[in-house]
C-alpha cells in the first residue's frame, strides 16, 4: 500500500509522490528525487518543518525544540518523522527550484471545444499522458497556445477521468488562446500543458464552506465539487454563489444542478449584475451574502474571480466584522 502525498511548494508548483506507511515523507521525496529541506533526519533540528493541510499521519520521535506542541496542534510537521496514514497535502516553505524539482509537462490532444456562451468556451483535453496527471481540485495549468511560444493559465474545471480533463476559458476579443480555439482548433490536434500550479485548492472540509465564483472563476469550483462527490459527499454544508454580468453569461448551470442532486448538503445561487436579468437575484455577489452562510466566521471561504470582486468581498467582510476561519482566493484577469 502507498499513499499519495501532494507537495505544494511556495512558488505554487505541486508535485505528487508515493509514500509507504512505513517510510517518512522526507525519505519518499528523496527516493523520488525531490530534495525537500532536511538536515538531521532525527527530529532534532526542525529544518524539515512543513505544514500538513489535509490528511492523517503519525509523527515519530522528535524533540520540542524542533517542533513545539503549539506548532503540532496547528498542523505543522517534521517530514523526517511524518508517516502518512492517508493521502496528504503538505505545504513546503521552499521553492520547487530550491528542492531540485519543477512543474511537470504533458502532451495532450484536443478532444472537444464548445462555445457555451458569447463569453465562455469549454475545452476538453485527452491523451495517454494525462493518465499520469494529478492535481488538487482548484489548481490550474499553463496551456501552450499552439503555433506560438506563449502560454495562458486556466483552472481545471473537472478532475481527471479516463485520461481527460476540461477547462472553462473566457472568450476574449482578440485573445490569443480563445482566438485559436474559435478559429483553428480541431479535435485530435496536439496541445501541451504544464502544471499543476497554485495555492488555491480545496482543503479538508472541517466546517461550512462558502464558494464565491465570478464568471469563468466557476471552473475551479466545478473541479472541487467533482472531488467532493467522488469522496462521498460532505458532512458540512457547502454553498456556492455564482455571479456574472448578464443572463447570457451563465454557463454549466446543469452541472451545478447535478451536483445539488448528488450532494444533499450542497446548494447554489445565481447572481446577475444586469438589471434586465430574469434571475431573482440581481446585483453583485456581496449583496447576496447571507449571515447564515457566513456562520459568524466559522466558515471556510473560497473565492475565484476578477480583482475587483476579490477586493469587494474582502471589504464586505471587514464591514461586517467577519473574520472567517480561512479565506482562500484566486484573482484572475483576462489575457489577450
Amino acid at each position: 500500500m502507498t499513499y499519495q502525498i501532494a507537495l505544494n511548494f511556495e512558488d505554487g508548483v505541486t508535485r505528487f509522490i508515493d509514500c509507504k506507511p512505513t517510510e517518512t515523507v522526507a525519505d519518499a521525496a528523496y527516493r523520488q528525487k525531490i530534495n525537500v529541506p532536511i538536515d538531521c533526519r532525527d527530529g532534532a533540528c526542525g529544518a524539515c518543518k512543513c505544514s500538513c493541510e489535509s490528511g492523517s499521519f503519525r509523527l515519530g520521535d522528535y524533540i520540542e525544540d524542533a517542533l513545539s506542541q503549539a506548532e503540532a496542534d496547528a498542523g505543522q510537521v517534521l517530514t523526517c518523522q511524518m508517516y502518512p496514514q492517508s493521502d496528504c497535502v503538505v505545504r513546503v516553505p521552499a521553492s520547487s527550484e530550491v528542492c531540485k524539482t519543477k512543474q511537470a509537462s504533458f502532451e495532450a490532444t484536443i478532444g472537444d471545444v464548445r462555445q457555451l456562451s458569447d463569453s465562455t468556451l469549454s475545452l476538453t483535453l485527452a491523451g495517454e499522458a494525462l493518465n499520469k496527471l494529478a492535481f488538487l481540485p482548484g489548481q490550474y495549468a499553463n496551456l501552450n497556445v499552439p503555433g506560438t511560444s506563449q502560454h495562458r493559465a486556466y483552472s481545471f474545471s473537472s478532475m481527471p477521468k479516463d485520461g481527460a480533463v476540461s477547462f472553462l476559458i473566457r472568450n476574449v476579443p482578440g485573445g490569443l488562446m480563445s482566438g485559436f480555439l474559435r478559429e483553428q482548433a480541431k479535435p485530435g490536434a496536439t496541445l501541451s500543458l504544464a502544471g499543476p500550479l497554485g495555492s488555491f485548492y480545496l482543503r479538508e472540509i472541517a466546517r461550512p464552506v462558502l464558494m464565491l465564483a465570478g464568471g469563468t472563476g466557476l471552473a475551479p469550483f466545478l473541479a472541487m465539487l467533482d472531488r467532493i462527490v467522488a469522496a462521498g459527499g460532505s458532512a458540512h454544508p457547502i454553498h456556492l454563489i455564482y455571479g456574472v454580468n448578464s443572463d447570457a453569461d451563465l454557463v454549466e448551470v446543469d452541472k451545478l444542478e447535478a451536483f445539488a442532486a448528488a450532494l444533499p448538503n450542497f446548494s447554489f445561487a445565481l447572481v446577475v449584475v444586469s438589471p434586465d436579468s430574469q434571475q431573482p437575484r440581481r446585483g453583485y455577489v456581496t449583496q447576496h451574502l447571507e449571515p447564515a452562510q457566513l456562520n459568524d466566521g466559522d466558515v471556510d471561504i473560497y473565492l475565484c474571480g476578477p480583482p475587483p470582486m476579490v477586493e469587494a468581498v474582502a471589504q464586505n467582510l471587514r464591514e461586517r466584522a467577519i473574520q472567517p476561519a480561512s479565506f482562500h482566493y484566486e484573482k484572475f484577469a483576462a489575457s489577450a
